[in-house]
C-alpha cells in the first residue's frame, strides 16, 4: 500500500527560538514567574533573603549581594545548604568545569538553590573548552539541589552533567555541547551502584543541537550507562541533536540502569542539527530505550516523536517489560515503534507515516493504532506541521497543523 504523507517536512518554527537565542517569548517563559509542572518556581516567589549574586563580570572577592555581585565559583564556595544563588542576566565565559561537588547538599525539606535572576538569561558559555571527556560544562555531583533557568553551551562534553540525586533540573536550555546536552551517570569510575544518581526531576527543558566530532554520542537527554531507580524527565524536549533526543543505553560492565520515566515530552529530528548538517555514525532515534540485552522495565508514557533520522521509539535490545503507553510517532525514516524482543506492554500508542511496518514484540492489543503501511484514523490529528511551547506553568503544549494534541 502506499504510503499517506502526514507531514511537510518544514522547518519547526521553535527551532529559531532556541537554537540562536533566547528572546521573546521563549526567554520571558524560561525565566519569568509562574509555576512549573512538577516543581515549585523560584523566579515565581519574592527573592530569597540572605541570597547571593552572581554576575558575568562580579569580582571574586565581592560581597555577593545585589549591588555587588561575586563570580559564579565562589558564589558555589560559600552558598550553605538550603541556600540561593541568583545568576544575573549575560553571558559567563568559562574555560574550566563548574563542579557542585558531592557532599555540598541540601535537604529534602530545602533543596539548595541555582536560578536565574527573575526575567534575566544567564547563559554559562565553555566555548573556550576544547572537545574532551573531562570537559563537561556545569557538573552537578551533590544532592537536593534545584537548578533552574540557565543555559549551557559549547562545553567540551556533557553541558549539564548530573551525578548527585534527588535534584530538580528545571527550564535549563543545553545547547551547542560536545557530547550529551545533559546527561546523567555516576560521578566517578569507583562511585558504587548504591550512590549512582537516582530520583532527580528533568522538567520542562530543552536540549538540541548538541553534536559530537565523531557524530555517534552526543544525545539530548542521555539518563545512561549508571543510574540509579526515580529519575523522571518531564515535559522536556530534545531536537537536532546528532545522535539521539533520548538515550536510555545499558551497557554489561555495569549491568541494568534504574527504570527511567519519560512522559509528556518530544523528540524531534534527531541525527539532524538544525542548520541541515548531519553525521553518518549517529543513531538518530528519538528515544532509545536500552543495550545489549539487559532488561530494564521504563516508563515511556504520553510522548510524542516526529521525523527522527532512523526510529521513534526503539527497545534497542532492552529485553524488559517496558510500559509503553499513550505515544505517538510520525514521519519516521525506518521504523516509529521497533520493539524486537522483550514483554513490554503497548497501550493506546498511535503511528503514522512511518518508514516501514512498527515491530511490537510483547503485549499489543487493539488500543494501539501501529504503522502497517498506511495510516490509520488516529492520524489525522497529526497533520500540519508541527510546533510546541511551554505553557506558563511549565507544561508542554504540541500542535499539528494548529491543532493540539498535547496538554
Amino acid at each position: 500500500m502506499s504510503r499517506t504523507p502526514v507531514l511537510r517536512r518544514a522547518r519547526r518554527r521553535y527551532v529559531a527560538a532556541t537554537a540562536v537565542s533566547l528572546t521573546g517569548a521563549m526567554a520571558a517563559w524560561l525565566l519569568g514567574a509562574g509555576g512549573t509542572a512538577g516543581a515549585a518556581d523560584p523566579a515565581a516567589a519574592p527573592l530569597a533573603q540572605d541570597a547571593l549574586y552572581a554576575a558575568p563580570d562580579g569580582g571574586e572577592s565581592a560581597a555577593g549581594t545585589e549591588s555587588d555581585p561575586t563570580t559564579l565559583t565562589a558564589a558555589l564556595d560559600r552558598v550553605t545548604p538550603g541556600g540561593t544563588i541568583y545568576l544575573r542576566g549575560g553571558s559567563y565565559g568559562l574555560a574550566e568545569t563548574v563542579t557542585i561537588p558531592q557532599g555540598n547538599d541540601g535537604t529534602a525539606a530545602a533543596r539548595t538553590t541555582l536560578s536565574a535572576y527573575p526575567g534575566e538569561t544567564p547563559v554559562l558559555d565553555f566555548s573556550a573548552q576544547s572537545e574532551d571527556p573531562a570537559n563537561r560544562g556545569l557538573a552537578l555531583n551533590a544532592s537536593f539541589w534545584h537548578v533552574h533557568g540557565i543555559v549551557v553551551e559549547h562545553a567540551g562534553d556533557n553541558g549539564i552533567f548530573v551525578g548527585g540525586s534527588d535534584n530538580v533540573i528545571e527550564r535549563t536550555v543545553t545547547r551547542f555541547n560536545r557530547d550529551s546536552g545533559l546527561q546523567l551517570s555516576r560521578a566517578t569510575s569507583d562511585t558504587p551502584e548504591s550512590e549512582w544518581p537516582s530520583n532527580n526531576l528533568i522538567v520542562s527543558a530543552v536540549s538540541h543541537d548538541n553534536a559530537d566530532s565523531d557524530g555517534e554520542d552526543a544525545d539530548g537527554f542521555a539518563p545512561k550507562l549508571t543510574v540509579g531507580p526515580g529519575n523522571v524527565f518531564r515535559h522536556t524536549v530534545s531536537h537536532n541533536n546528532i545522535d539521539d533526543g533520548y538515550d536510555l543505553y545499558t551497557k554489561s560492565d555495569t549491568g541494568p540502569i534504574g527504570a527511567v520515566t519519560v512522559e509528556n515530552s518530544l523528540a524531534y529530528d534527531n541525527g539532524t542539527l538544525s542548520d541541515g548538517s548531519q553525521a553518518g555514525n549517529g543513531d538518530r532515534n528519538g528515544y532509545k530505550l536500552g543495550g545489549e540485552d539487559i532488561g530494564v522495565d521504563h516508563v515511556l508514557r504520553g510522548n510524542i516523536a516526529v521525523d527522527n533520522g532512523k526510529h521513534g521509539f526503539t527497545f534497542n535490545r532492552n529485553t524488559g517489560s517496558m510500559a509503553v503507553s499513550g505515544n505517538v510517532s510520525v514521519g519516521s525514516a525506518e521504523r516509529n515503534f521497533n520493539f524486537d524482543g522483550g514483554s513490554s506492554v503497548f497501550r493506546d500508542n498511535v503511528s503514522c507515516d512511518s518508514g516501514s511496518n512498527d515491530r511490537t514484540i510483547g503485549d499489543a492489543d487493539a488500543s494501539n493504532q501501529f504503522w502497517s503501511g498506511e495510516n490509520g484514523p488516529a492520524c489525522s490529528a497529526y497533520a500540519g506541521e508541527l510546533d510546541w511551547s511551554f505553557a506558563e506553568d511549565g507544561s508542554l503544549r504540541v500542535t499539528f497543523g494548529g491543532a493540539q494534541v498535547m496538554n
